[in-house]
């Protein structure tokens, strides 16, 4: 299970509609990024495509879902923003 186009613009909309959230986005992102990112293209510090669908499937099985994934990205880049923030 892979998640689908129109899922992947809802959630980078739904990020975009959050100026408060793009920092928190940005760690995040980072922080799951494809180990050796640099050695091959496109070049970009992006997640893994397994891992990705592991953590889709293992969130939403093989039934439907997908269309709770926007809301369930900004409720999880809201969490971390407040615990970075409790952090000091």
């Amino acid at each position: 299970m892979s998640v689908d186009k129109k899922v992947a613009l809802q959630t980078f909309a739904q990020v975009v509609r959050r100026p408060r959230l793009w920092l928190t986005t940005v760690r995040q992102l980072w922080r799951i990024r494809r180990s050796g990112w640099y050695r091959k293209p496109p070049f970009l510090p992006v997640p893994d495509t397994a891992y990705l669908n592991f953590r889709i499937y293992t969130a939403y099985g093989d039934e439907g879902g997908q269309q709770k994934i926007p809301i369930d990205v900004v409720t999880y880049l809201e969490w971390c923003k407040s615990w970075q923030s409790a952090d000091g």
